[in-house]
């Protein structure tokens, strides 16, 4: 199976204007799995042209015709799951499973966004003057360019575009080169569903001499990325140099508090497939355990046993339960850091190699003992990676959950209603999940604070990224 991806710009398929493409490759067996186009700057001003020219008339589309696009395009994606899963796996690694859950969870985004078009709801002020009526009301920001990750390159595009487009805003969207058809195949779905040619482009190519053409452009009103923390400190200083507001979906380390007073089987077993998912490759990833001293040694021994039980594999395969990592740079970076915990006195309680030669695949890795100056205490792993390390009380738990500059997700486990609303309360995290996991859907917020960005991209708070407030005060003759 190989994909070869073109650029959609003026409602068409095309490849670049100077026709490079990158190559593909399957991260399970290193072989080439097709091409994806680049785009050149003359590429990047169709995309431009057609994002101003259809703005005022897609915006002045009634709400109710935006999410008829959108949940149509919905439709389109679950009908076709069965072609798009395995392409999806083929070119991240991620297993059927999860990239099945990966096009449902993009269609739900879309039927979310869908309704939410007929909710931007404005107000009558109320006034000083007799004969004087003030409104305020939301409409749409302007075009905007939206950057993607490679790890859910489906879902974080429909988070922006479907928020985007349900707001009235036309799109430019630069899609992940390492996994481009996760892109390609939405677009398609809103093709097909009807969206009017211009409102939704896509490109791929050099992604900072896109971010460095398409962030300053006059066309360019609004600008939402998902991705490093490093890259985000860039591309917003470079937004604000403009004047142009961002939405900033960064890094995690997410720490997990773990209270004495839990059943340590079910939490672990838990923690396990989260931890776990997409080869840790999710910014929310469970990284940090805390676990109070009482239950420490129980719970790593619980952990670890069940870590080293996961299955490993071609994601394709049926049975696998973690693929592989989706580049090299990711299976480099997992064997630095672990070096580097282990030169600090880290213990490797299971995992921490790369298994066999081909593909990019990695033990389940559970580590203890890592002091607090080792790179992946500090560093998002993003990986199988987990840290464990006992704490005398909650309240050393908060600390260290505070510690870093991070504060995407957190997660906490306790049976005491009063611990969970302590801490709660006191740990510094755009989303928490207590004794569960539920922070992703899509309508409930999502996004973090500090390092990890601002900004959401769920709930109703996705759409007023895409909306300004107008104020009109209008005297009766």
């Amino acid at each position: 199976m190989t994909a070869d991806v073109l650029l959609f710009l003026d409602g068409k398929w095309v490849a670049g204007s100077c026709g490079r493409s990158l190559p593909l490759t399957n991260p399970a067996t290193g072989e080439t799995a097709g091409s994806v186009a680049v785009a050149e700057t003359a590429d990047l001003d169709v995309a431009l042209e057609g994002a101003g020219s259809t703005f005022r008339s897609w915006k002045n589309a009634s709400p109710v015709e935006r999410g008829r696009v959108l949940r149509r395009a919905a439709e389109l994606l679950r009908e076709r799951i069965d072609e798009i899963a395995p392409v999806l796996t083929e070119q991240q690694g991620k297993t059927l499973f999860e990239a099945r859950y990966e096009v449902n969870a993009t269609a739900e985004s879309f039927d979310w966004f869908a309704e939410e078009a007929r909710r931007a709801y404005g107000r009558i002020v109320p006034a000083r003057a007799e004969g004087v009526h003030q409104l305020a009301f939301k409409e749409a920001i302007g075009p905007v360019a939206g950057f993607v990750p490679w790890n859910f390159g489906m879902g974080q595009a429909a988070r922006k575009v479907g928020a985007a487009l349900a707001a009235g805003c036309t799109v430019i969207l630069k899609g992940p080169e390492e996994t481009p058809s996760s892109c390609a195949f939405l677009v398609q779905a809103l093709a097909d569903a009807g969206l009017p040619t211009g409102v939704l482009s896509l490109v791929f190519g050099v992604p900072s001499e896109i971010s460095e053409y398409l962030i300053p452009h006059r066309t360019i009103r609004k600008i939402s990325f998902t991705g490093s923390t490093a890259v985000g400190k860039h591309l917003a200083a470079m937004a604000g140099r403009h004047m142009k507001p961002i939405t900033m979906e960064l890094g995690g380390h997410a720490p997990v508090i773990v209270a004495k007073d839990v059943d340590i089987e079910p939490v672990a077993k838990l923690m396990v497939g989260v931890k776990y998912r997409n080869v840790g490759q999710v910014c929310t990833s469970p990284t940090r355990f805390l676990i109070e001293e009482e239950i420490y040694e129980t719970f790593v021994e619980t952990f670890t046993q069940m870590a080293a039980a996961v299955k490993v594999g071609d994601g394709s395969k049926e049975g696998t339960v973690m693929g592989p990592l989706a580049n090299v740079r990711r299976l480099e970076a997992m064997e630095a850091l672990i070096a580097d915990a282990v030169s600090h006195g880290g213990k490797i309680r299971t995992g921490g190699k790369r298994i066999g030669n081909v593909g990019n695949f990695f033990e389940p890795t559970v580590m203890t003992d890592v002091p607090l100056e080792a790179r992946v205490m500090n560093e998002e792993p993003f990986g199988p990676l987990a840290l464990m390390r006992p704490v005398s009380d909650i309240d050393e738990a908060i600390e260290e959950a505070n510690r870093l500059d991070y504060g995407l997700a957190a997660y906490a486990f306790t049976k005491s209603a009063k611990l969970a609303s302590r801490i709660a309360a006191n740990v510094e995290t755009g989303m928490m999940s207590i004794n569960a996991v539920g922070i992703a859907f899509p309508e409930i917020p999502y996004g973090g604070v500090k390092d990890s960005g601002y900004g959401s991209e769920g709930g109703i708070e996705a759409m007023d990224a895409f909306l300004v407030t107008k104020f009109v005060s209008h005297t009766m003759a």
